[in-house]
């Protein structure tokens, strides 16, 4: 028999992109509103994989990733996703986006994203969001699924995501030991 035990809190990840990159200092404070205090940010990433947003967001466009200093509850995915809707909501001009803000979070096995769009592989988790599995962590670092979108399988991600594995890993340590 298996024994329910609680989950290890989880690192949060946001993913910001956008036409204008400006345009990050009018979402960042939000962002740390609902994640806490910022603890890594990427450079910017290339966005070029999909046209899929060019209609509504323009191009090219430009990718912020985010980790959170502080450690969340995996159950807080949902909750996180549905604010940062809001702050996309906030910031539409004549109905359409300026920004597109992915929430995730980090475990030292996998890289999971919150959606709103229900597919075979996800999971409902509450508040109508879905958790996409979206990279697994192997001894080879991360690696995409089937269904990963391409620009999270990219190693400019991928190559990210890994140097916030290692802090996190080393918060949890840490923290196991306090």
């Amino acid at each position: 028999m298996s024994i329910p035990k609680p989950p290890d809190p989880a690192k949060l990840v946001i993913s910001v992109f956008m036409r204008d990159k400006a345009f990050l200092g009018k979402v960042f404070d939000p962002l740390e509103q609902i994640g806490g205090r910022a603890d890594m940010i990427s450079n910017w990433l290339a966005f070029d994989f999909t046209d899929y947003y060019h209609k509504e967001m323009g191009s090219p466009l430009y990718r912020k990733v985010i980790a959170f200093k502080d450690l969340i509850d995996q159950q807080d995915l949902a909750r996180i996703k549905t604010l940062t809707n809001q702050v996309e909501e906030k910031n539409l001009v004549k109905g359409k986006r300026q920004v597109n803000i992915d929430p995730g979070y980090l475990l030292p096995s996998r890289f999971i994203l919150a959606t709103g769009k229900d597919y075979s592989h996800r999971i409902y988790i509450g508040e109508r969001v879905y958790a996409d599995l979206t990279l697994i962590y192997t001894k080879q670092g991360f690696r995409p699924l089937e269904w990963t979108y391409p620009d999270y399988s990219s190693s400019e991600l991928t190559d990210f995501l890994e140097k916030i594995r290692n802090k996190y890993v080393l918060d949890l340590k840490e923290r196991q030991n306090k």
